[in-house]
């Protein structure tokens, strides 16, 4: 193995620093406290805006491009997955319903 520099131990150690000091901040004030109600309430969002960062692109771009043709089975997963969420709701249902587009287009027609 091959042996490590210093400069590189003193990053690691910074690095490590950093990260204790950044996560364990909360715990450094004895008394409670709260999020302003404007930052409670953007935090509400931020669970579908990130799924949405990284469903949308698998879904609309293929290598880096956007789809060039309808004959892909992400485009009708997702349609039904949507048409699913929207009659009925709940996020398994969602799952199954894209799933049971996606596979038969993928496998069968190996679109």
């Amino acid at each position: 193995m091959a042996e490590t520099d210093g400069w590189t131990l003193l990053t690691i150690a910074c690095l490590a620093g950093v990260t204790v000091l950044t996560r364990g901040f909360f715990f450094l004030s004895s008394r409670p406290w709260q999020l302003p109600r404007w930052a409670e309430r953007g935090l509400q969002y931020a669970p579908i805006a990130a799924l949405a960062a990284v469903v949308i692109p698998e879904v609309v771009a293929d290598q880096g491009q956007l789809v060039q043709t309808w004959r892909d089975a992400r485009l009708f997963a997702a349609a039904a997955g949507a048409g699913w969420f929207f009659w009925r709701g709940g996020v398994l249902g969602t799952i199954v319903c894209g799933m049971a587009v996606y596979l038969p287009l993928r496998l069968a027609l190996g679109w």
